[in-house]
């Protein structure tokens, strides 16, 4: 069994679902009392999120790098970032360590590509939305990427993004926004499914909510993580 060392925290709600999952879908295929091995590296995102706000990305980049190295150190065969928006920083984290970075957009177009979906709508923080880091990454892997092009809705997803979701609230006005939204795409722009890329959507969008299928980029990763650690997949 490998062990992955995770970069969390970015928020501590979906850094839960990291862990729990992934020792329960490690369990389920090994058995007895097997659980996954892990390192996980929580930061307090509160100092992160200043950061982001000043658009100090550097700072941020050199920060986890910083800990993607503290990872390796401590025995890390792969690193993860528990979070889509810091995958911003992606390449730039993997260019800093000996070990490889299992990116939250490779598996979850995989997802997308085994069902047979090409044209997604993705939904995100302002960041994942307005900018190509993950868009392109989505592309590289075969996919056609629409994102919501009226700035009112990115801003309110993006605020109960941070607002809400990140502190744990999950309330039914802001799920019949999501809902409306993803609706529209659907309507307008023909999307075959609908990515979830912020790894806190998945507490408020469940399948079934639409009519298309929803590819949750939380599940994707952990999924594909589950792999690497029992070695089914290799680098």
């Amino acid at each position: 069994m490998k062990t992955i060392g995770i970069i969390g925290g970015m928020s501590y709600e979906s850094s839960i679902h990291y862990y729990e999952r992934i020792n329960n879908q490690v369990n389920v295929i090994a058995g007895e009392l097997n659980c996954a091995r892990m390192i996980i590296y929580n930061v307090n995102f509160q100092d992160i999120r200043k950061l982001m706000v000043n658009n100090e990305w550097d700072r941020i980049g050199e920060e986890l790098a910083n800990i993607a190295n503290v990872l390796e150190n401590a025995g890390a065969d792969y690193i993860v970032i528990a979070t889509n928006t810091m995958h911003k920083l992606a390449d730039y984290v993997q260019s800093k360590i000996n070990i490889p970075l299992i990116h939250i957009a490779d598996c979850t177009a995989k997802k997308c590509k085994e069902r047979k979906i090409t044209k997604v709508g993705l939904l995100g923080t302002r960041y994942t939305m307005t900018e190509d880091f993950l868009i392109n990454r989505l592309k590289d892997n075969g996919l056609e990427v629409i994102v919501p092009n009226d700035r009112e809705e990115i801003d309110e997803i993006d605020r109960i993004i941070f607002d809400e979701l990140c502190k744990g609230n999950v309330l039914d006005e802001s799920k019949k926004y999501y809902i409306n939204v993803i609706n529209k795409m659907i309507e307008k722009d023909k999307i075959e499914g609908i990515i979830l890329g912020c790894t806190e959507i998945e507490m408020l969008i469940k399948d079934g909510d639409v009519k298309i299928p929803i590819f949750d980029t939380t599940q994707s990763h952990i999924d594909a993580i589950v792999d690497y650690s029992l070695e089914k997949n290799k680098n």
